[in-house]
This record gives C-alpha cells, sequence and structure tokens, in this order.
C-alpha cells in the first residue's frame, strides 16, 4: 500500500502528463508497492480535483470485461473508471491532437432508471457508442502490471462519441437479446473487426451489476442518467489524422467519428 503522499504524488504525475501531453513510464516502475486499491485512490483524488473545478460525472466505464483480456492481462476481474462531462464528445470531427496515442474501439452503453448503491442494477436503455481509448504511458515499456497499472489512470484516459440526442430512440433492453448483439467496425468503407456483446462476461448486464458493487466498495454510486460502459466488442483500433470510423450495431443503430 501506499501512503498519501504517495498517492497524492502519483495523481499529479497522471495529471501532468496530460497537461504536457507528454506520456510517462509505467507507475508500477516509480512505486513499486502500489496495489489496486492505491490505483483507484489515485484515479479518484484527480475525479475529485476535476469536479471541484466545474465538471460532472458523466458515467462510468468498464474494462477488461471479456474473459480472453483478463487473461490476457493476468487479472481475474474487469476494472472500472468515471467518464466526466469534458470527455464526452459530440459525433462528428474530432481534435485528434487532444489525445495521447489514441486508438477506436465500439462498444454499447447502459443508463441506470435510478440510482444504486451496489445491491443492485435496474437495467434501464441502452444505446451504441465509440470510445476512444488513449495511453498516459510510454509504449515502449509496456506490458503493464495488471489492475495496478491500469485503473489508476481511469481517472483520465477515455473519451466517448455520442452525446445522448433525444431524437434517437432508447432501446429498451426487453425489446432486444442483449447478448446477441453483434457490432461491426468500419475504417471508411473498409470492415476492420467485429464482435459479439457476449463477450462481455457473458452478457453486458453482468459487467454493469459488477460495476455497481465495485464503486460501492469506493463510496462511489451510480446515478440515474449515467452513461455506463460495460465493455468493448471489439478490438482497439489505432486512430489517426484523417481516419474515419463507424460502428454498427444490429437492432441499435450506429455511430461515426472522424479525426482531423
Amino acid at each position: 500500500m501506499l501512503s498519501d503522499a504517495q498517492r497524492l504524488s502519483a495523481a499529479n504525475l497522471l495529471r501532468n502528463a496530460e497537461r504536457d501531453r507528454a506520456p510517462i513510464d509505467p507507475l508500477t516502475t516509480v512505486f513499486p508497492d502500489i496495489g489496486v486499491v492505491d490505483a483507484y485512490e489515485i484515479a479518484l483524488l484527480n475525479i475529485r480535483e476535476r469536479l471541484a473545478a466545474g465538471e460532472t460525472v458523466y458515467g462510468h466505464k468498464v474494462g477488461l470485461s471479456s474473459e480472453v483480456m483478463q487473461r490476457m492481462m493476468g487479472v481475474d476481474e474487469p476494472d472500472y473508471g468515471h467518464l466526466l462531462s469534458s470527455m464526452v464528445y459530440a459525433e462528428g470531427p474530432d481534435r485528434h491532437r487532444a489525445v495521447l496515442l489514441p486508438a477506436h474501439r465500439g462498444g454499447d452503453r447502459v443508463r441506470p432508471r435510478r440510482d444504486t448503491t451496489g445491491r443492485g442494477v435496474h437495467r434501464g436503455g441502452r444505446a451504441r457508442g465509440h470510445r476512444i481509448h488513449r495511453s498516459q504511458y510510454r509504449t515502449d515499456r509496456l506490458p503493464h502490471r495488471g489492475l495496478e497499472d491500469r485503473a489508476r489512470r481511469h481517472d483520465r484516459r477515455q473519451r466517448v462519441v455520442g452525446r445522448r440526442d433525444p431524437r434517437r430512440r432508447t432501446v429498451e433492453p426487453s425489446k432486444v437479446d442483449i447478448g446477441g448483439i453483434s457490432a461491426v467496425l468500419f475504417q471508411g468503407d473498409e470492415e476492420i473487426a467485429r464482435g459479439e456483446a457476449s463477450a462481455v462476461l457473458g452478457n453486458p448486464t453482468k459487467a454493469v451489476a459488477w460495476l455497481a458493487r465495485k464503486v460501492a466498495s469506493f463510496g462511489v454510486r451510480l446515478e440515474a442518467g449515467h452513461v455506463i460502459l460495460p465493455g468493448s466488442c471489439t478490438r482497439a483500433v489505432d486512430a489517426r489524422p484523417g481516419d474515419v470510423f463507424r460502428a454498427e450495431f444490429s437492432d441499435i443503430g450506429s455511430v461515426s467519428v472522424e479525426f482531423k
């Protein structure tokens, strides 16, 4: 476990990495004694600072929600992170320079209809969405050490494309086979990846239930209207200026993003 001073130092390193757009070494090399609880607490330090500066919580995301990715990373559970208002981009052109080492993937979204403290999750509507994954760490120092290296960067590492549009329909989970939803990712007109929602712990709703229990252990609650990303169903793809991506989801719709 780290001391409070070490956690604060680690949070500052991550904050400065994004401010300066300068990737850093994995923090496990700086703080070898760091644990998973430290990682989440470090992320929460930066989240609280940003909330105090006026940002709001847009929702939460779950990572490593497929068993294949867990085995690859040598962990036995997913991880989670906050989504803040500044992390949400409207569908359309995006500023590539605002993202460190960007990668792109497709996934589903869930909105709870009422607050939960971890004892249960009410299944709300779903929407489609893109995710822009970015790393604050130097890619020549990969792989990172399990959840310790992932969880603490979740305070700033995610971007979501596709704000809620009241003109678009919200799909009720009872109307579709959630685990049977398929996704196809296109770069321009070329198909580059596809996946099934069942890859997310067998059914994305299981990831949402896990999230509710996990955040409760850190004093965080899922609130009505929060957007929840239960996990990606396609692989991550590197994004560069000029790239245009489109994700098509069965029974839900599509969303697109362009990098400028």
